[in-house]
């Protein structure tokens, strides 16, 4: 007769691992044509991670969709294209700048690239007749995300209402959606940005270098460190130095900070984040820091 211990528990990475695989099993199968959005960050690359384990040996059954604003770190985009020759998926990358000269928005000269990604993954959804997309959002991260639910409603203005969100007792997802209507799905909900980084060195997975310690140009604004581009120009004031830094998030280079660091290895950053008090949004995304509901009036408009 085979014994088996009755006190055998899953780690945790494990549990959040097969929590995050159901829910893309859930979604392949319940919703016509899926996608996962993808930055190039820590967290879609963990999800694409994820999402190979799901369908292994088979190849991922949708494709992942890029916002491109132009103003990425060539060091996201050049992990991007390895990652996508790797895994044979397809790749849609919906442009901010083809946005513009289609008129689907406007730029006016004032409003950041961040802002203008709203309107133009919405147009890509719509263009593309995508009914669930999914989205790398953490419910540690920011006190709006912390609202979310794993299946989140947008209408059929791709508008986010918090207050009329499914309830998911047990673990079980309403999907069903009137015409015109999408969900975002968010598969990593429960992780925390430390489990992100643990799963990440026990997986071997590759991420951008910019995470890791490195000497860059920067100079401070609004309490941030940010990298000196031409894409920035320097403020009356503003003085840019040499320092060792690393980022805890990719986006917009010109809204994106980073902070002083010597984490050059896994096991250094994580011993970092477990003493961090600030979350990586709060820390150096400078898009968050325009109002106290800032991401949520965002997340609102149709933002991840």
């Amino acid at each position: 007769m085979t014994q088996t211990h009755a006190d055998y528990q899953l780690s945790q990475l494990d549990q959040l691992e097969a929590e995050s695989i159901h829910i893309f099993r859930e979604v392949a199968a319940e919703f016509e044509k899926p996608v996962l959005m993808f930055s190039g960050g820590k967290d879609s690359i963990v999800m694409l991670r994820l999402a190979e384990k799901a369908f292994y040996p088979a190849k991922i059954p949708f494709p992942i969709l890029q916002i491109d604003n132009g103003l990425d770190f060539p060091e996201v985009a050049e992990t991007r294209d390895r990652w996508v020759q790797r895994l044979g998926v397809k790749l849609v990358i919906a442009s901010i700048d083809d946005a513009i000269a289609r008129g689907i928005v406007v730029d006016d000269g004032k409003t950041s690239r961040n802002r203008l990604q709203t309107p133009t993954l919405l147009n890509a959804i719509e263009e593309n007749g995508f009914t669930a997309a999914f989205g790398g959002g953490r419910r540690d991260e920011e006190k709006a995300r912390a609202k979310e639910r794993v299946y989140s409603h947008r209408d059929e203005f791709g508008q986010w209402d918090p207050k009329n969100q499914r309830p998911e007792l047990w673990s079980l997802y309403n999907g069903r959606l009137h015409e015109g209507e999408h969900m975002r799905i968010f598969p990593i909900s429960n992780w925390t940005e430390l489990d992100i980084w643990d799963y990440i060195r026990r997986e071997e997975i590759e991420i951008p270098s910019i995470y890791f310690a490195h000497q860059r140009r920067v100079f401070e604004r609004d309490g941030m460190l940010m990298t000196e581009t031409p894409l920035n120009p320097l403020r009356e004031g503003e003085t840019v130095s040499e320092r060792t830094v690393r980022f805890r998030t990719c986006g917009d280079m010109t809204l994106t900070g980073c902070v002083e660091s010597e984490a050059d290895t896994l096991d250094a950053i994580i011993e970092e984040i477990s003493v961090a008090r600030l979350t990586e949004r709060g820390a150096t995304r400078g898009d968050d820091r325009f109002s106290e509901a800032a991401m949520e009036d965002r997340k609102k408009e149709g933002y991840f």
